[in-house]
């Protein structure tokens, strides 16, 4: 007789609990058409707002970008057809390549058709069963993910701790052949970034590797959005191996691999990721670099930026909201006491036309849920505002809330 207790359906449906499925189930912001809240703008007094897409820049509907798109489509219809490997390449994929490497001052680069594939794929390729891989404990998952999937050893480092990660590699280095050192820029749930020049110091006088995770720190970090090389002043050659994304600063999808030239054409031909995946699609391709050229050309739209998420982080804090170790640089987090209160907190926004939703149980530890807010240099000075307004209104009303059961 079959236990019905282990059924695959009972196994996801617990599975689905243990991640915070109640707190979901009378219903949740989530998976919402975005194309529809803006169809209903004028629903809303002062009109609908994201503040949940990575569109930093400004860059997702920029007539450039679109007719960059379009224009791609009509010349070379809608797909690569085939892994760059075996079926061949379009022009523009190293056009980007070769432009994006000469922007971020590396030897090359290459890209890949997801961003979190490129972690996982360019981890695995790194390491071999003599090697140990140390990873910030706040990384990102496909760093997590791709550092589990090796044969390696694993170890984390408190978050952003370098004194522990010294006191690590001072007990293990000696013992493994390769150690490949893991984080992140910008960390896109914390909105804080690492001390790289120590971080260089360290991983050049221990002999390890550095895998440096830029998805949001491109066209964000430094003056002219070269990112967190650039913010530190540091030479982006020291990184053995950078990651990036297209699909925040750069308006489109898929990542990136900055690196030597050497390495980047060792990848084209043995990264499993990129040979066993098709390649990026004409309009992805023209669209990233039509915004690539724009970031070139207009890095007032980095500076634009960077003063709205500092407005954004100084009104958050004067409210007395909490926002954590963020440095006001495109992502901010703010945090909440219980899931409850964040999740209320998220529902209230979306009902005066503020789209942010909620951060609870997935992707941040259990005890610090919060509503991520991605800033864009299209923000203006009255949408933060009234973001920072609604926030701390809900807030009060959330706790006021949990006082009154509480007391009943």
């Amino acid at each position: 007789m079959t236990n019905t207790d282990n059924s695959f359906l009972c196994y996801a449906d617990r599975r689905f609990r243990l991640s915070g499925k109640a707190l979901i189930e009378n219903g949740h912001p989530y998976f919402v058409p975005t194309d529809a809240l803006e169809a209903r703008s004028d629903e809303w007094k002062d009109g609908y707002l994201s503040m949940s897409h990575y569109d930093y820049l400004g860059l997702a509907h920029h007539p450039v970008t679109t007719d960059a798109a379009k224009a791609a489509i009509d010349a070379l219809g809608t797909g690569a057809g085939a892994s760059r490997l075996v079926g061949g390449e379009r022009l523009g994929h190293q056009a980007l390549e070769r432009s994006m490497a000469e922007f971020l001052g590396v030897g090359g680069t290459l890209s890949v058709i997801s961003g979190y594939l490129t972690n996982v794929s360019v981890i695995q390729l790194l390491l071999g069963p003599k090697d140990l891989v140390i990873v910030d404990e706040l990384a990102h998952n496909s760093i997590m993910v791709g550092a589990r999937g090796v044969k390696s050893d694993l170890v984390t480092y408190a978050h952003n701790d370098l004194d522990d990660l010294e006191r690590i590699l001072a007990e293990k280095r000696d013992s493994y052949s390769r150690v490949l050192i893991c984080t992140e820029g910008l960390f896109s749930m914390d909105g804080d970034v690492t001390d790289l020049p120590r971080l260089l110091d360290i991983k050049e006088r221990t002999d390890c590797w550095l895998l440096l995770d830029e998805a949001h720190s491109y066209g964000v970090l430094g003056p002219t959005g070269r990112g967190s090389c650039e913010h530190f002043g540091v030479d982006p050659n020291r990184v053995d191996v950078a990651i990036g994304t297209l699909s925040k600063s750069f308006a489109s999808s898929g990542g990136f691999i900055a690196a030597n030239a050497d390495v980047i054409e060792w990848m084209r031909f043995c990264l499993p990721g990129f040979v066993y995946s098709v390649g990026l699609a004409p309009a992805t391709v023209a669209s990233a670099h039509a915004a690539l050229d724009i970031l070139r050309a207009e890095p007032d739209r980095v500076t634009r930026l960077r003063g709205n998420s500092r407005r954004f982080l100084r009104r958050a804090r004067d409210a007395g909201l909490n926002t954590g170790t963020a440095i006001g640089e495109a992502v901010v987090p703010i945090l909440f006491d219980t899931p409850e209160d964040c999740v209320f907190v998220a529902e209230a926004l979306m009902q005066q036309g503020i789209y942010a939703p909620p951060v609870v149980h997935i992707g941040v530890p259990k005890d610090l849920p919060r509503i991520r807010f991605f800033i864009s240099e299209t923000h203006t000075e009255a949408d933060i505002d009234r973001v920072i307004t609604a926030v701390t209104e809900a807030g009060s009303a959330a706790r006021a809330l949990r006082n009154r059961i509480s007391a009943e």
